[in-house]
């Protein structure tokens, strides 16, 4: 069984059975971590893309922990800023390192212009995938702020990991 099948697996059985618990997400997450150490092979992807994580404005980043967590036993290569950081932290920490993707946290509805100055500069190869209550509670927050794509919770999360594919920005090909 392949990673990408186990994922596809987990994911199903998660739906049947109802939104899982954080300790259902970090579970799934050793058991896919086990199988891609076992199989000796590196994730869903030939290349692993790198992700970059942060909050905005979450001071506990619970959710982000899920989504680390998960995003690593998939086979990506995770480097956390951390919380609270600020909008020019987190776009100088993507012009340095050019992540395949930004992941964020997002939970005030007064985030709108910190979180446009940071799409606005993301280069070309770094995709925005965001989640929190400002996403949840505001449909139109995405759109308006330029996100890329959006995950409710861990299990629409890895359901995009599962559809995603690297503009082509790999640790051998980084922008000069």
């Amino acid at each position: 069984m392949t990673v990408r099948d186990r994922v596809s697996e987990m994911l199903q059985d998660w739906s049947r059975q109802g939104k899982p618990t954080r300790e259902d997400y970090l579970e799934g997450a050793r058991k896919l971590e086990a199988l891609r150490r076992q199989s000796e092979w590196g994730g869903l992807w030939p290349q692993p893309p790198l992700m970059l994580t942060a909050t905005l404005d979450d001071g506990w980043g619970h959710g982000l922990d899920i989504i680390e967590t998960l995003a690593a036993a998939v086979g990506v290569a995770v480097h956390s800023l951390g919380v609270l950081q600020s909008p020019e932290t987190i776009v100088q920490a993507c012009r340095e390192r050019q992540p395949d993707l930004l992941g964020l946290t997002v939970l005030q509805f007064d985030s709108d212009d910190a979180l446009i100055h940071i799409t606005r500069s993301l280069l070309p190869v770094t995709t925005l995938i965001a989640g929190g209550a400002a996403y949840l509670y505001d449909p139109e927050f995405a759109e308006r702020t330029g996100t890329h794509a959006v995950a409710r919770d861990g299990i629409g999360f890895l359901r995009f990991l599962l559809d995603y594919q690297p503009v082509g920005n790999s640790d051998n090909e980084r922008l000069p």
